[in-house]
């Protein structure tokens, strides 16, 4: 059901998309930075989380409602745009996605939420797994369902895994940039902007 040579593509094309720059890896980062790396590997189970239900959703036909559907496509839109485009506005103003001060410890139930949330709520990733995923099923291999869900999964942990070794790697930079101030301050503007372009890109999806 899952050739050897089609699986090493997929796994290929996934890792290559986890290690593209976006809001989801970034949270992770932060994390790392600023929490240790506990709160960086809740952060990229999070973000794994977050592909899973859209691997669920693609696989059992949400996607594909709102890819069709002009009112549902619109609201999931919106929704996800205005949580980015939040987050944005308050890395911007608090500067403290990625920080070496000492600060509030965040619950690891409100750092899994935030990534999940920024994952989920993101409809993005939904179209996106419904359009490449599919590539790589083949029915004359057994089941459709089955391979979605396989192939899915692996992206999830994929995901989940790569974001968390980047989570961890950022925690252990941690001593290199305390004598860095600026690039720390330059890193939360650069986050801030991401997530708010990333809301805005969101926010101008057409259905197609």
């Amino acid at each position: 059901m899952f050739p050897m040579d089609v699986w090493l593509t997929y796994s290929l094309a996934c890792i290559l998309l986890v290690l593209s720059p976006g809001p989801d890896n970034l949270l992770a980062i932060g994390r790392g930075l600023s929490q240790g790396k506990l709160a960086a590997i809740f952060s990229g189970l999070s973000s794994g989380t977050g592909i899973l239900f859209h691997v669920l959703a693609a696989t059992f036909g949400l996607t594909l409602l709102i890819k069709t559907s002009a009112l549902a496509f619109y609201a999931v839109k919106i929704i996800g745009a205005a949580y980015l485009i939040w987050l944005g506005i308050k890395v911007l103003r608090s500067r403290s996605l990625f920080t070496l001060e000492p600060v509030k410890k965040q619950s690891l139930t409100t750092i899994f939420s935030t990534g999940f949330l920024s994952a989920a709520l993101n409809p993005k990733p939904g179209m996106f797994v419904l359009a490449f995923v599919p590539q790589f099923v083949n029915p004359e291999l057994g089941s459709v369902t089955t391979q979605m869900l396989v192939y899915g999964a692996w992206f999830a942990l994929l995901t989940a895994f790569g974001f968390a070794l980047m989570g961890i790697f950022a925690a252990r930079l941690s001593h290199w940039l305390q004598a860095r101030p600026k690039v720390v301050n330059g890193l939360n503007i650069g986050a801030g902007v991401t997530f708010i372009g990333s809301g805005l890109a969101v926010a101008a999806m057409k259905q197609r």
